[in-house]
C-alpha cells in the first residue's frame, strides 16, 4: 500500500466529517478543493483500488432511526463450517458487520460475531432465533452454541481522520 500523495490527504481532509446530504456531495467537495468533480472520484477510486481506504459507505444513525438494541450475537460454528456460515451470515437482512474471531477456550467458544439491531431486545432475540434456525437448516451440525451481548453505551463512531498539517 503506498502512502497518501498530499493531494488524497487533501481530499480525505475535506470529506472526513462525512459526505453532504445532497444529489452531489462529490461535486461540494471538489468546489471546496478547487479541482473537478471527475478528478475527487478518480482519486477516491485509486485509493480504493490501492488499499488506502476500504470504502465509501453511508454510516446512518440508527439510534436516531429508532433501532436502540444492539447485539452482539455469538456464534460458536464447527471449523469444518465457518468458512460456509460467515459469508452466508454477513449477508443477512439486519446484520450490520460480521467477523470470524479466534476461541478463547474453554471460557468463549464462539468463533462467528454478528451485530444485530432492532428495537427493542426482543426483536433483536427473534431475528437471532431466525437465524439460528436457518443455519440449521442450511448447514447441519455447524452451530454449536449462540449468545447475544446487548450494548449498554452508545460509542461514537468515526471514519478515518486526518490532523491538520
Amino acid at each position: 500500500m503506498s502512502p497518501l500523495n498530499p493531494a488524497q490527504a487533501a481530499l480525505i481532509r475535506a470529506s472526513q466529517q462525512g459526505l453532504a446530504i445532497e444529489p452531489q456531495p462529490y461535486q461540494k467537495i471538489a468546489h471546496e478543493l478547487g479541482v473537478s468533480e471527475a478528478y475527487v472520484l478518480e482519486q477516491f477510486q485509486t485509493m480504493l483500488s490501492q488499499g488506502q481506504i476500504r470504502r465509501i459507505a453511508a454510516v446512518p444513525n440508527h439510534y436516531a432511526l429508532g433501532y436502540v438494541a444492539n447485539g452482539m450475537c455469538v456464534w460458536d460454528i464447527a471449523d469444518s463450517a465457518l468458512e460456509s456460515v460467515g459469508p452466508w451470515l454477513g449477508s443477512q437482512a439486519g446484520v450490520s458487520h460480521c467477523y470470524r474471531r479466534p476461541r478463547r477456550l474453554p471460557e468463549w467458544p464462539y468463533n462467528l460475531f454478528a451485530m444485530l439491531h432492532g428495537k427493542d431486545h426482543e426483536t433483536v432475540r427473534a431475528q437471532a432465533q431466525n437465524i439460528s434456525a436457518e443455519i440449521q437448516q442450511r448447514f447441519p451440525d455447524a452451530l454449536r452454541d449462540r449468545d447475544i451481548l446487548f450494548s449498554t453505551a452508545i460509542l461514537k463512531k468515526t471514519g478515518l481522520r486526518l490532523r491538520s498539517s
